[in-house]
């Protein structure tokens, strides 16, 4: 795992490509030129201005040149919140593996000590078992659900939220 770069592109259009059935039924309705090299150096680019600009920081797994997921750290606020959402997707034929859980550990601990962050938040559609269970391994807790949340595969979708205090440090 890497942070992202702009050179990632051909390899993260592929992977998504390569991903679209799996990924379909927890994400947004993509435009065809989302699974593009073009499209992902233009996302990339916004990606990495946010990342520059103090308010995302988005990492890509890898197997050898091939990109296998991502992990997202976005809308990071500082001052007295000190938080960020959590976002991440594994490719389908690494699931089952612990990859998705070691990602967000590696993730949370960046966000506390490289980031200063006091808390990260997640989300899942009330039928993503899998993203519950790596939230829960990785000591996430339940808040609550959030009807029709987001807008994933083609319907506003509830959501059921978590969180993770990542220290106790005072403020």
């Amino acid at each position: 795992m890497r942070p992202a770069a702009l050179t990632d592109a051909h390899a993260l259009a592929e992977a998504f490509r390569r991903n679209r059935e799996h990924l379909r039924p927890w994400d947004p309705v993509r435009p065809e030129s989302f699974f593009t090299y073009e499209g992902q150096l233009t996302r990339l680019a916004g990606l990495l201005g946010d990342r520059d600009a103090g308010r995302a920081m988005p990492w890509l797994l890898f197997d050898a040149d091939r990109v296998i997921g991502a992990v997202n750290l976005g809308n990071i606020a500082l001052g007295p919140f000190r938080s960020a959402g959590l976002g991440y997707w594994l490719d389908g034929g690494q699931t089952g593996r612990g990859l998705a859980t070691a990602a967000v550990e590696t993730v949370c601990r960046s966000a506390r000590d490289d980031l200063g962050l006091h808390r990260v938040e997640a989300g899942t559609i009330l039928e993503n078992a899998a993203s519950q269970r790596v939230l829960a391994k990785c000591g996430f807790q339940e808040i609550g659900i959030a009807p029709r949340y987001l807008s994933i595969n083609g319907a506003w979708r509830d959501h059921r939220l978590f969180q993770r205090i990542l220290h106790e440090r005072e403020a």
